[in-house]
C-alpha cells in the first residue's frame, strides 16, 4: 500500500497510507494471514529448488499458469520425497498464492486450463470424504468440567468450555471476546448479560452475528453463572474476557488468551476426562479439536435445525447438518414418500 508515483507525499497522505496498510491488514484474520505467508514461503522456495529463480530474477513476480499447474501436480504427487498432500491442503495453497499474488499486484485466474484441469484431475483422482473431528456431547463436556480445580485457572478454563459448547462458538470467537464494545483495537465481539442469559455481539467469520446462550438447569452447567464467576474472581471488567493468569493462578493477567489455548484445553480434559478411553492416548487426541464444541452443541441440542443454524452462523442447513454427528438421516423418508 503506497501513494501513486505522479502523487507528491505529505505528512496527511504518509499517515493515509499507513491507516489503509492497517485496514488492508484486517482484512484477513492473523492466522489467515500467517498461513497465506506459509503457503509463500513454501511455493518460492519450491519455485528456487526448480530453477524459476533464474528466469524470473529474485521473487516470481508473473503468475505463470503451467508452472502453478506443475506446482500443485508436485503437492498431489508427493515427489522429490516429500509427502502428498491433502486435496483440501492444496486447494487452500492455491488460494494462498493468488491472495499473495494478488497483494503484489497481479491477478491469478484459477480458471485458466492450466491450472482448473490440474486441480479437477487431483481431485477426481485423490479425493477423500473429509475426516470430521469428534463431537462432545453433553455428558462429556459435563465429565471434562468436573475435572477442572476451582481456582482462578479452573474457573476461567470452566467458562471457556460452557460458553463454548452452549454458544457454538470457534476458538477464535471465544478468546477475542471482550467485556464491552470498542474495549480493545483487537475485539472481536462483546456481550451483555440478562436474567434469562447473555447476549454475545462478535464480529465472526461470516460477518456480525448474536448468539444468545439461556442460562442452564443449575450453577453447576450454566454457562453464564461460569462467565459470572471467572469476571468476579479475576476482577476483570474491562479488556479481554479471558487472559492469562499468573503462574501461581492467584492473578489474571492482561494478556488475551491465544486461541491455541482453547484446543490444548479441549484435549487435555477429554484425557482427564477418560472420553474413549478404549482408544489409545494419541489417537484420542487426533479425534477432538476446537470444532469439537461446534460439533457437539448441533449433535446434541434436541431442537429446530433452524435454531441450531443461527446458533452457528451458518448460512446454509447442509452446512449445520455437516456437524451433526448423531441425527436420523432417515427421518424424513422420500422413498415412502414416493409410494414406495
Amino acid at each position: 500500500m503506497s501513494l501513486p508515483s505522479f502523487v507528491a507525499g505529505s505528512g496527511t497522505l504518509d499517515r493515509l497510507v499507513d491507516t489503509a496498510r492497517d485496514y488492508a491488514r484486517a482484512a484477513a484474520s492473523d492466522n489467515t494471514l500467517k498461513a497465506y505467508a506459509q503457503d509463500w514461503a513454501q511455493f518460492t522456495r519450491w519455485c528456487r529448488l526448480k530453477g524459476w529463480y533464474d528466469q524470473c530474477g529474485t521473487e516470481p513476480q508473473l503468475p505463470s499458469p503451467e508452472m502453478i499447474g506443475l506446482y500443485l501436480a508436485d503437492l498431489a504427487s508427493g515427489s522429490g520425497g516429500s509427502p502428498a498432500l491433502a486435496v483440501s491442503t492444496i486447494d487452500r495453497r492455491l488460494s494462498g498464492l493468488a491472495w499473495n499474488y494478488a497483494q503484489r499486484g497481479f491477478a491469478l485466474d484459477r480458471k485458466t486450463r492450466h491450472i482448473a484441469t490440474v486441480l479437477a484431475g487431483i481431485k477426481r483422482r485423490h479425493a477423500r470424504p473429509p475426516v470430521q473431528k469428534e463431537a462432545i456431547l453433553a455428558e462429556d463436556i459435563l465429565a471434562m468440567v468436573a475435572t477442572l480445580p476451582f481456582d482462578l485457572r479452573g474457573l476461567r478454563d470452566r467458562a471457556i468450555l460452557l460458553l463454548g459448547y452452549a454458544g457454538g462458538l470457534r476458538r477464535s470467537e471465544i478468546v477475542s471476546l471482550d467485556v464491552h464494545k470498542d474495549d480493545t483495537p483487537d475485539s472481536g465481539g462483546w456481550f451483555d448479560v440478562f436474567d434469562k442469559g447473555t447476549l454475545l455481539i462478535l464480529n465472526a467469520k461470516t460477518g456480525w452475528r448474536e448468539v444468545e446462550i439461556g442460562r442452564g438447569s443449575s450453577d453447576q452447567t450454566c454457562p453464564v453463572h461460569a462467565l459470572e464467576q471467572w469476571l468476579h474472581f479475576a476482577k476483570i471488567d474491562f479488556g479481554p474476557v479471558f487472559v492469562r493468569t499468573s503462574r501461581d493462578g492467584t492473578r489474571a493477567l492482561e494478556k488475551r488468551l491465544n486461541d491455541k489455548h482453547v484446543a490444548r484445553l479441549i484435549k487435555r480434559t477429554v484425557l482427564d476426562a477418560g472420553i474413549r478411553s478404549e482408544l489409545p492416548e494419541q489417537d484420542r487426541l487426533a479425534l477432538f479439536s476446537g470444532h469439537s464444541l461446534r460439533a457437539g452443541l448441533a449433535s446434541s441440542a434436541e431442537v429446530d435445525e433452524r435454531y441450531v443454524q443461527k446458533q452457528l452462523g451458518h448460512t446454509s442447513a447442509e452446512m449445520t447438518r455437516r456437524y451433526q454427528r448423531r441425527r436420523d438421516r432417515f427421518r424424513v423418508n422420500l422413498t415412502k414418500a414416493a409410494g414406495l
